[in-house]
């Protein structure tokens, strides 16, 4: 094995020696930062009311937080995602991290958003819980560009 400053040559990709999970977490930050500015302007009771609601929580800096804090752990499995999987063979390039981040943000849509936010909004006894499935077309525009900008964040962080 080569080494380079910052990277190890391996089976002729390279990788960066980072902390996977910070960079993860990162990611997930700065997708969620993007995310919720977007969440902000399209669908305000989400940050506002439902997020918060998840935890026993009211209001906008409350659903900030929240929502942030989960941005945070999705990027961490991303991280596991991209790193633990098969598709770390598929990974190597940013814009191949993008598409993955998009594919990973479909899917937040369909089991967070969809089914998970609604089933948990009801058990706390939210009484604006949406329906099962949730799966809101604006809501899925906003988990795209969470899962584009995670994929193109991560391997720079």
């Amino acid at each position: 094995m080569a080494q380079e400053t910052g990277s190890t040559v391996e089976r002729g990709r390279v990788y960066r020696e980072r902390r996977t999970w910070v960079s993860g977490a990162v990611a997930g930050i700065a997708g969620g930062a993007v995310m919720g500015v977007l969440l902000s302007v399209l669908l305000t009771p989400v940050i506002e009311v439902a997020i918060p609601a998840l935890v026993g929580l009211s209001g906008g800096l409350a659903g900030w937080v929240v929502h942030m804090s989960i941005s945070a752990v999705f990027g961490v499995l991303f991280a596991a995602l991209v790193t633990l999987t098969p598709l770390a063979d598929y990974t190597d390039r940013p814009l191949a991290l993008v598409g993955v981040g998009l594919a990973y943000g479909a899917v937040l849509w369909i089991v967070a958003a969809g089914f998970v936010m609604p089933i948990w909004l009801s058990a706390v006894g939210f009484p604006m819980a949406p329906p099962v499935p949730n799966l809101n077309p604006t809501s899925l525009l906003v988990h795209l560009v969470f899962g584009a900008v995670v994929g193109l964040v991560y391997p720079y962080s």
